[in-house]
């Protein structure tokens, strides 16, 4: 927000924010934003793990040295904030497993695809105020990408439900619940990409505020339990020794 007060101060979503309208300086913002930054980083570090406290580093330097740049210089901002948003829930995954294995790559996948739909379609009815920020966005500078790209994600949520047994996350009733959840969205997707009007960006919209935890919730529920997938990892390692042992005479 520091560096966007001039183009903040232009659109009717962020003119009343606290720096545009002087209620806080600058430099009491920065020095706040790095402390929380800073403490932030070195709690996760030291009080979860490195590698959670490295990614929480990497996600505030995309966000201000990357996206915010990027924001008024090309729509494949968007692209970069999806990434942005989609590394918090791998940090919950590093935070309590220690690993970046294929969980934490699915929940970042999911998150990743989620934002397009959700953010695509609530920049369609702002693009006014967009344009008058000179802020590049894909509802701006290209309508027809910007509908496109929230349907192809729509249908890359069923993929990714799809791929969640698949690497031992969740079991199999995992994509078959979620699929009315994901068809449901893709369907507004698809009314958002053929109509390209307010109304059905803005059901687009509102769906998918509601569409994720839901989502989450469903893979929360059909999660493989910890001690089912032990037990498979149990039966695979011992499967070269009962193999041999029934070689043996």
């Amino acid at each position: 927000q520091y560096f966007e007060v001039p183009f903040d101060s232009n659109m009717n979503r962020t003119k009343n924010r606290p720096l545009v309208r002087g209620q806080i300086s600058p430099l009491l913002a920065v020095c706040f934003a790095a402390s929380c930054g800073v403490l932030g980083i070195a709690l996760l570090t030291l009080g979860v793990n490195p590698l959670t406290g490295a990614l929480g580093a990497f996600n505030i330097f995309l966000y201000t040295c990357c996206y915010t740049p990027m924001k008024r210089m090309s729509i494949a901002n968007t692209w970069v904030g999806a990434v942005v948003g989609a590394i918090p829930p791998v940090m919950g995954w590093t935070a309590a497993t220690g690993s970046l294995d294929a969980g934490a790559l699915l929940l970042g996948g999911i998150l990743y695809s989620w934002q397009f739909p959700h953010f695509n379609a609530l920049s369609w009815g702002l693009r006014e105020d967009y344009s008058r920020g000179g802020y590049c966005m894909m509802s701006v500078t290209h309508p027809g990408l910007c509908r496109r790209v929230a349907l192809r994600h729509c249908l890359a949520l069923i993929g990714l439900s799809t791929a969640a047994p698949v690497l031992n996350v969740t079991t199999w009733t995992f994509p078959v619940i979620s699929l009315p959840l994901n068809l449901y969205i893709s369907y507004l997707a698809f009314r958002f990409y053929r109509d390209a009007d307010r109304s059905s960006s803005r059901k687009l919209f509102f769906c998918s505020l509601w569409h994720l935890p839901m989502l989450l919730l469903v893979m929360f529920t059909c999660k493989k339990s910890i001690l089912e997938k032990e037990d498979k990892g149990d039966r695979l390692s011992e499967s070269p020794g009962r193999a041999m042992e029934m070689r043996l005479p």
